[in-house]
């Protein structure tokens, strides 16, 4: 009995241990996306919170210094794709190749355009929803004017990193909202007007 007993408490303690393990496996894992999305967001604030580059004469330097936080953790070439839908299989690779390069710098554009605006807003982590290798991290921004909006990122596993491949604000998803822009222009008139229009907009924000 007594050494029946003794490897009872003994596997006892393993398991205890193993599920301990696993448990905080689980919460390190599960804690992953937002860590990282924290981790960038606190970058990019602290970039708009140099004092070095907040001058106009310093916004190239600001911007080129903010796509360096931005872009490790963007999947581009995969919200390429999404955005553009059903008409990315019929285009060549090439031209899958071009579109993605024109999205990714129109999304960086209207990005930093929007953080660009922050002012000492508050950026809450509410909650992390994992599902295999997707997750969505979800965060409330508060204005200095306590105005509240909701801003969730949708992340996937990509080659062994977590990248974003989507943004919904109050509950619009960027990819669903540029995939209909897109989808409308190319019904209306062509794939090639869609490129003109990217190429045009592209220009217009190399020149400012």
């Amino acid at each position: 009995m007594w050494l029946r007993a003794r490897n009872y408490t003994g596997i006892s303690i393993a398991t205890s241990l193993l599920v301990l393990y696993l448990s905080i496996h689980f919460r390190l894992s599960a804690g992953e996306p937002t860590d990282l999305m924290r981790t960038t967001v606190d970058k990019v604030v602290a970039v708009l919170k140099n004092p070095g580059l907040k001058s106009a004469a310093r916004k190239v330097d600001r911007r080129d210094q903010l796509r360096q936080v931005i872009y490790p953790r963007f999947d581009f070439a995969e919200m390429a794709k999404r955005s553009l839908g059903s008409h990315w299989r019929s285009r060549t690779p090439e031209e899958q190749q071009e579109f993605e390069e024109l999205f990714t710098d129109l999304l960086a554009n209207s990005y930093v355009d929007q953080i660009e605006s922050f002012n000492d807003e508050k950026i809450l982590y509410l909650r992390e929803i994992m599902d295999n290798n997707h997750a969505e991290v979800s965060t409330k921004i508060i204005s200095s004017k306590g105005e509240e909006f909701s801003v969730n990122y949708k992340l996937h596993l990509a080659n062994g990193s977590w990248k974003v491949y989507d943004v919904v604000i109050e509950n619009i998803s960027l990819v669903n909202n540029y995939r209909s822009q897109f989808n409308r222009i190319i019904t209306n008139s062509s794939y090639d007007e869609l490129l003109r229009k990217m190429k045009e907009k592209k220009k217009s924000k190399s020149a400012l």
